[in-house]
């Protein structure tokens, strides 16, 4: 069986990825950000695609001390000599209530009908079903990041379908529902990225690949002032023991 990649490969003088020579046309030349779009999209972004990625990817590393974060420190706790256990831990948690809304938003705009918005939502209402991308618990008015991302958009000519659909989206809920939900962070960030051409399904790693950042930083903090220790004594003495009910 022939196995192949053109991602990357390694020799014992160089090292190649998507093409190049690392050392010599990517190191020192290269961001971070551009390095993802060239593996993803293989071709190099223009400066205004690299501006709008980066910023997402911004918008996406930290939200304070949310369950993913929580889910490192107390990992770090109960194992600091892990700290890829600790980071691990952070990005298991990313699925349809935090992160994961990047790719959920996506994969929602793909299905939507850009000559019946109103009747896409409609659908959904009607079933009960949240649509991604709208409401934050903590932003019940407006997600800061949201105006942002679209005015970044605007400003590099990046702003497509997705991030236009979004807003007509949250315009039709709003009209049928009576309640005007915010456009979420995560949920602009996944109608910029399908703007810039990514997949729906590779999606999410781009949020896992910002919130890292977020982990790293919390974990940093978590060496020189913990609080998981004392996360797990203040729940473990406010947590009530009740008989459990045996069955026969």
């Amino acid at each position: 069986m022939s196995l192949s990649t053109s991602v990357g490969t390694s020799d014992a003088d160089s090292i190649t990825v998507m093409g190049r020579d690392l050392s010599k046309d990517l190191m020192g030349k290269t961001t971070l950000t551009e390095l993802a779009f060239l593996m993803v999209q293989r071709r190099m972004p223009s400066a205004e695609e690299t501006r709008l990625l980066d910023a997402v990817l911004v918008s996406l590393a930290d939200h304070g001390l949310t369950p993913t974060v929580l889910a490192a420190r107390l990992t770090h706790t109960g194992a600091p000599e892990s700290l890829q256990g600790a980071v691990a831990a952070g990005l298991l948690g990313a699925g349809s209530v935090f992160l994961g809304v990047v790719e959920d938003t996506a994969r929602f705009l793909e299905s939507v009908d850009e000559d019946d918005v109103e009747g896409c939502v409609s659908r959904e209402i009607e079933a009960g079903r949240r649509i991604p991308g709208l409401g934050h618990p903590i932003h019940k008015v407006e997600d800061p990041r949201t105006p942002r991302i679209y005015e970044i958009a605007e400003e590099t000519g990046t702003l497509g379908r997705n991030l236009r659909l979004l807003r007509q989206v949250s315009a039709a809920h709003a009209k049928q529902t009576g309640r005007k939900l915010p456009i979420n962070g995560a949920g602009v960030a996944g109608a910029a990225l399908a703007d810039l051409g990514f997949p729906a399904p590779l999606l999410r790693g781009f949020a896992l690949l910002a919130r890292t950042a977020g982990l790293l930083g919390h974990l940093a903090e978590e060496l020189q002032n913990p609080i998981g220790m004392r996360l797990y004594r203040e729940v473990d003495e406010r947590a009530m023991y009740t008989q459990p009910t045996l069955r026969e």
